[in-house]
């Protein structure tokens, strides 16, 4: 998981999302095509009224296209696009505003996502974006309002290879993302996001069983437990919270939570964010379960569960179950709770 900076560090600067940086580049190389001029930066009205300037970083043309290019900032956010350069290409067209899949940028192929498979993986609000730009220099410049609009990530492919696109069924790069067009620092806004479009995905393909782990050790041991396809596994991180409340509004049969004992234990006694720097473990509470007063004392949950032994662990995945069952009670879900040691053994499960 991303380290978090201290609660004393200074003020984070703000970013800007691979949708916010393709309607930028789209505006410059509109404004080639019609106006006649390449522009040095552009401004853009972002959704909630913002309007931020992008430095034009590249241009290219030729005989009715012109291709601009803005590099990604996103901000103090350890963001993997950060640097990258987007690249719009705008042709004339034909029929209204067409969008394309440049090389570095994925192709959606299974349903679940807000994009239909077959189409480029350019969200709707960047999209919107883009329509509203072309309307409105076609309107300036007096010309039709026929676009079509290709977006590419140069080494996208590669970048894509760190996200969850591959597992998402995204498949040739990078997405272009965004609702506010902003990068918040740590905002954990995409990482979430991430976690609903896993579940999307899922339920779009059928499975009636999904697992949400903490980390990769904890998902390869509850993957191999259930015998589940890698689209089942949801990358929920620290998000347990996250994951449950949006599988509530959209369930599937059966939900399996994985992770080291630490974490679990960390759920069972009601934290929803597992982070270290947003949740602690009560070990008063952790020894009552124990029976041990010792156990208060205990540095940490690892040298609790050491000192303690196995029946520890049981307990801690018998109390995350019951957690597990109140916080899906009422959406037809059976849950079980699966806690692994650092080298991926099974130490304890509860549930079905």
């Amino acid at each position: 998981m991303t380290t978090l900076p201290p609660p004393d560090a200074p003020p984070l600067r703000r970013g800007w999302t691979t949708g916010a940086c393709a309607t930028a580049a789209t505006k410059a190389a509109l404004l080639r095509l019609w106006g006649g001029d390449w522009p040095d930066t552009v401004q853009l009205t972002l959704p909630r009224g913002e309007t931020p300037s992008f430095a034009v970083a590249h241009r290219n043309e030729g005989e009715g296209w012109a291709e601009a290019g803005i590099v990604k900032d996103a901000g103090d956010d350890p963001d993997v696009t950060h640097g990258a350069m987007i690249l719009a290409r705008v042709t004339r067209g034909t029929s209204g505003v067409t969008f394309r899949a440049g090389p570095g940028v994925g192709t959606v192929t299974r349903p679940g996502l807000p994009i239909p498979p077959g189409e480029p993986a350019i969200n709707p609000v960047p999209r919107s974006m883009m329509d509203e730009v072309v309307a409105t220099l076609a309107s300036e410049f007096g010309q039709p309002p026929d676009i079509e609009i290709t977006v590419s990530v140069p080494g996208g492919e590669e970048i894509a290879a760190r996200t969850w696109n591959p597992r998402l069924g995204i498949v040739g790069g990078l997405s272009i993302l965004g609702t506010t067009g902003i990068v918040r620092p740590f905002s954990c806004a995409a990482w979430i996001a991430s976690i609903h479009r896993g579940i999307d995905v899922a339920r779009a393909s059928g499975l009636g069983h999904v697992a949400g782990c903490t980390g990769a050790t904890s998902e390869a041991a509850v993957r191999a437990l259930h015998g589940l396809p890698e689209i089942a596994m949801i990358d929920m991180g620290d998000f347990a919270g996250g994951m449950l409340k949006y599988l509530r509004r959209h369930p599937v049969p059966r939900v399996t939570l994985g992770g080291g004992f630490g974490k679990i234990a960390k759920f069972a006694q009601g934290a929803q964010d597992l982070h270290s720097g947003r949740s602690q473990l009560d070990m008063a509470r952790l020894a009552d379960w124990a029976g041990d007063p010792r156990i208060a004392e205990a540095p940490t949950g690892l040298a609790a569960l050491t000192q303690s032994g196995p029946l520890l662990a049981e307990r801690v995945a018998r109390e995350a179950r019951l957690r597990l069952d109140a916080m899906l009670e009422g959406a037809g879900i059976a849950a079980d709770v699966v806690i692994v040691d650092r080298a991926g053994a099974v130490i304890a499960q509860a549930g079905p």
